[in-house]
Order: structure tokens, then sequence, then C-alpha cells
């Protein structure tokens, strides 16, 4: 029997802090969701983006507990250029959103910055760099 890569789970204290943090990186999730103890986004190419709160994830699993340290997973958000990286850690970080590294330009040709979630798990914002031009 085969299986296939479907969904990516977060688990969160506080949903609507955690959607707010989301739609800013332009995923469209109604504003209905935010008092869901679930919630689901579909992503291009099908894979499926999934909040759960930790009383969700309790009701099925009672010794759940968060994880000590730092977070262990980190998603990432490509962006149409190296502005835009700019633009959106700009915009998370006056919104109060933790920025974890400033926007720099990364030696393996892309604009790149880091900033953390309300539950503290890594976001990514990346975009490729202009190429160089070549010498004559």
């Amino acid at each position: 029997m085969a299986s296939s890569f479907n969904l990516i789970g977060l688990v969160v204290a506080d949903m609507s802090k955690s959607l707010t943090f989301y739609r800013r990186l332009g995923l469209d999730i109604p504003p209905a969701a935010d008092n869901e103890p679930h919630v689901e986004v579909s992503l291009p190419g099908g894979l499926r983006l999934a909040w759960d709160s930790t009383e969700t994830i309790r009701s099925f699993d009672p010794e759940w507990a968060p994880p000590h340290g730092s977070a262990r997973i980190s998603l990432a958000f490509a962006c149409d250029e190296p502005a835009e990286v700019d633009r959106i850690y700009t915009d998370l970080v006056q919104a109060g959103y933790e920025g974890h590294r400033s926007p720099w330009d990364a030696v393996w040709g892309q604009r790149y910055a880091l900033v953390r979630d309300p539950d503290g798990n890594g976001v990514d914002l990346f975009a490729p760099l202009p190429a160089a031009p070549t010498a004559p």
C-alpha cells in the first residue's frame, strides 16, 4: 500500500493569533475560522496546511505537551522579488511578530529573512536575487 504526503499540521495556543499571522503571508483563511478548533486550507499543488488548538490535540492525545527548546519546524514562503521579502518582513515585525533574522542576500542566491509565528515556529521568506551581469 502506498501513502502520499498530504497535510502539514500546526498545533497552536491561540487560533486567532496564528491565523492572523498566516493571513498576513497571503493565505486565504476565512475570518470565521478564528473561533474553530481545527482549520485547514488547500495550498497550490494539493497539499493542505492545518491548525489545531492545543485542546483539540489533547482531546485525542491527552499526554501531548509542546516541544521544549527551539521550534522543530520551519515553513517557507516564496516571494516574487527581493523587495517583497523586505516588505513582508518589515510588515510582520512592525505588527509585533518576532523577527528572527532580518533580510540578507544569502550566498545561495536568494534574498532571505526569518520570522517566528505566534507559536515560535520558523517562517522563512525568500526570493531569487537578480542574476549578476556577466563580464564580456
